[in-house]
């Protein structure tokens, strides 16, 4: 096997197809903004990748995850702000720092005592950094996607106490939030163009989502692996469903208790292996 490229390389290439002159149109035009939606789908085609157990696709995607940090550090050094070394060096100090029971003479107790002393880290650091907020939510990217964003508010809050003693008491809370959002829905349909309605509904819809997010929290299921196993198995049995009916024309055209029909046969065909 020859020896692989090292960083270099890839450096080399990001700086050629970002050449005012002689690069690539298409890179050159980019910006930090544009090439954002591209940096997060090359990260959830990773994520896709691990839960298909598939290496080789792994290899190539986590390639091109790189690819986006090395686009993104090479806009900033155009800039004047920072290079990849230094994005490297940065990384490299961080784990450092916050692992000095690995790189110092620190000793936890257990992980969770690990986790509370990480924790303390991350926040001397914003101080350390100007950032006055002392919150015990500070610290929550904004950018993250909202589920994502709630399960972190909610350990943050879990980490001072505040949280429900187990799943029992969360489960009531949701039957609690379904009845609201019953009697919501009621509102709307009774007065379609009731717009504090509306307004009522989306709220009460978001509370059941995070309440969601609290169940499985409490369950210890991580919820995008729960909701990428659901849309699997939402597409593979409506995929058997198109197959099913194809003998009689398709689904299309179908009434919605003919398309049952075929739903219920495609699940029965799946719990018969």
């Amino acid at each position: 096997m020859s020896a692989a490229p090292g960083i270099e390389a890839l450096l080399d290439i990001m700086a050629r197809l970002r050449d005012p002159q002689h690069g690539c149109p298409w890179d050159v035009q980019q910006t930090f903004k544009t090439i954002a939606a591209y940096t997060i789908e090359e990260a959830y085609e990773v994520v896709d990748a691990i839960d298909r157990g598939d290496m080789a696709e792994l290899q190539d995607e986590l390639g091109d995850l790189l690819l986006q940090v090395v686009f993104h550090a090479r806009m900033a050094e155009e800039q004047g702000a920072f290079a990849f070394p230094d994005v490297v060096t940065a990384i490299c100090d961080k784990m450092t720092r916050r692992h000095p029971h690995v790189f110092g003479d620190v000793r936890y107790a257990d992980a969770d005592a690990q986790l509370v002393a990480w924790d303390a880290l991350k926040r001397a650091e914003r101080t350390a950094n100007g950032v006055q907020d002392t919150s015990a939510l500070a610290g929550i990217a904004r950018g993250l996607p909202e589920w994502q964003r709630a399960l972190k508010l909610q350990k943050k809050a879990a980490s001072i106490g505040f949280d429900w003693p187990g799943p029992a008491p969360v489960l009531e809370k949701l039957t609690e939030e379904i009845e609201e959002v019953r009697a919501e829905f009621d509102a709307v349909q009774a007065n379609p163009n009731d717009a504090a309605a509306s307004d009522r509904l989306e709220d009460e819809l978001g509370d059941i989502l995070f309440v969601c997010a609290n169940l499985a929290r409490h369950a210890k299921v991580d919820v995008g692996t729960a909701l990428r196993r659901a849309n699997r198995k939402f597409e593979r049995r409506f995929r058997a469903m198109e197959t099913l009916a194809e003998a009689t024309g398709g689904l299309a055209g179908k009434s919605l208790q003919e398309q049952d029909a075929f739903w219920e046969q495609a699940k029965a065909m799946e719990r018969q292996g």
